[in-house]
């Protein structure tokens, strides 16, 4: 099965096809950095680094663009209100660049974390000034912008495509229903390309218009197709920004060079706290920093990858836990494999297991081809899963080159492609030099609780598993005695 994506463009899923036969090019808008990333942030950038992960599993050379917005980014997401990173940095009493910097690196820190690959390149609209200013400079020579008292402004009824992306027609706009009037606009859906800077506004650059600053819209045209040529590949980020920030940018750049600006659209859908969007403006943000005090980095991974990408991920206690125990299921299987790793003979591939592995990765391929769709892949390990555990809990013996190709599936499947780290499992999240300490002292407890269960003492050894699961040590009992693993 080919890889197939559902491209807002068209409207429909359709082959994947690159513009060049081994090389994919892929634009994500990033965050505006002002505040420490949340969950809504987490979503989109799980989800396409995992959509790159597919790609270069695919065999694709991918350069990944994603850009961090520093400036032009104002609090009604369109013309109006007050650049949101200056906002903050005046209610904090710091440089603007400096706020910038502080949050860059905390959401590096938060999405280094839950094991995203960094993008190839971090492009910042305050390093891109002289390119957007040609960008405006080849939209005024073309007949679409018009310049206003040191403010720049696109002409959309220039531009008859205008809506093609959003569905959303010049003509079916009524005037301010989506945009705050502007006396300096021709029509209320015109949209800033330069603006001209308030007498307060630290954030500006000289122009031909006077001293300004860039519009949200005009920041990511420029930097996606300077690193990635026009038309790309792939262009992605969340479906809550298809108008009017997308809209504008194929508008502008697509009027500028009367080229195609990129060929898929691949839009993530929001995460929702009771039915309503996730978003710091409505008090509702629960922060990547806060969950990762309560959750594992793989669990909020898992809980994000278990629902597709453009489908609503709804937020809440009884959903991450649901996620923790799930994660759980899935790594204590791998955890089994690897210990019984440890003193199985080499011996061979078993032919039928062999022939398991090769109809689970086809089917985990299928799901993935299907537009991502990581929740079929996830069902997929756990249909694995349960068929590894027969397998462990039978008097079947097994070869070791048989775990090893059980434990390289996890690896290669729900490592390197999904980005959960099958690796930290078990006895392996403990260093080196203190594993053989903690397995004596669990061993130990456990001699204890099986004295008590065949004194059918059944009180104290129910303390004993509650108080090692409270330590993060989870047990499994099975034929073969009791195994224990850390779970967190």
């Amino acid at each position: 099965m080919a890889l197939t994506v559902y491209n807002f463009l068209t409207r429909r899923k359709e082959e994947f096809k690159p513009i060049h036969e081994d090389f994919v090019t892929i634009y994500v808008c990033g965050p505006t950095i002002y505040d420490h990333a949340h969950v809504g942030h987490a979503k989109v950038y799980v989800s396409f680094d995992t959509i790159v992960r597919y790609m270069r599993y695919l065999g694709y050379r991918v350069r990944y663009v994603q850009n961090i917005t520093d400036v032009g980014h104002l609090t009604d997401d369109a013309d109006e209100g007050e650049d949101k990173i200056l906002k903050r940095a005046a209610k904090d009493r710091v440089e603007p660049m400096e706020l910038v910097e502080t949050y860059m690196r905390s959401y590096f820190e938060d999405m280094d974390t839950l094991n995203w690959v960094r993008p190839d390149i971090f492009p910042r609209p305050s390093c891109h000034i002289p390119e957007q200013i040609q960008l405006v400079e080849l939209l005024l020579q073309r007949d679409h912008a018009y310049e206003v008292d040191g403010s720049v402004y696109f002409d959309v009824e220039s531009w008859p495509e205008y809506g093609k992306l959003s569905g959303r027609k010049v003509e079916d706009q009524e005037e301010g229903a989506r945009l705050a009037l502007n006396p300096d606009k021709r029509h209320p859906a015109d949209f800033a390309l330069w603006k001209k800077a308030d007498k307060g506004h630290i954030l500006r650059w000289p122009s031909p218009w006077g001293s300004g600053y860039p519009g949200w819209h005009l920041e990511c045209s420029v930097m996606a197709t300077k690193y990635l040529g026009q038309p790309f590949d792939i262009h992605g980020g969340g479906l809550e920004n298809m108008f009017p920030h997308n809209e504008c940018e194929i508008a502008q750049i697509e009027a500028a060079t009367g080229e195609v600006f990129c060929n898929y659209w691949l839009l993530n859908n929001m995460v929702t706290v009771d039915g309503i969007k996730m978003g710091k403006s409505l008090g509702n943000a629960i922060y990547v920093k806060d969950l990762l005090e309560r959750y594992t980095p793989m669990t909020i991974r898992f809980f994000i990858l278990s629902s597709h990408y453009r489908s609503p991920t709804d937020f809440g206690e009884g959903a991450l836990d649901a996620a923790s125990r799930g994660w759980e299921r899935l790594t204590g299987t791998a955890a089994l494999v690897r210990d019984r790793l440890r003193d199985a003979d080499g011996g061979q591939v078993d032919a039928e297991w062999s022939s398991k592995l090769d109809d689970y990765r086809a089917r985990f391929e299928e799901g993935m081809n299907d537009d991502f769709n990581t929740p079929r892949a996830i069902a997929t390990l756990f249909d694995l899963s349960r068929e590894v555990n027969t397998l462990l809990n039978s008097e079947e013996p097994v070869s070791g080159a048989t775990l090893q190709a059980i434990d390289g599936f996890y690896q290669a499947l729900g490592g390197d492609v999904l980005g959960l780290l099958f690796e930290e499992l078990g006895q392996t999240a403990v260093s080196q030099a203190d594993s053989e300490l903690l397995d004596g002292l669990v061993r130990m407890l456990l001699d204890v609780r099986q004295e008590a269960r065949e004194a059918r003492d059944w009180a104290r050894a129910d303390a004993i598993r509650d108080q090692l699961a409270d330590l993060g040590i989870s047990l499994e009992d099975g034929p073969e005695g009791t195994r224990w693993r850390v779970s967190r």
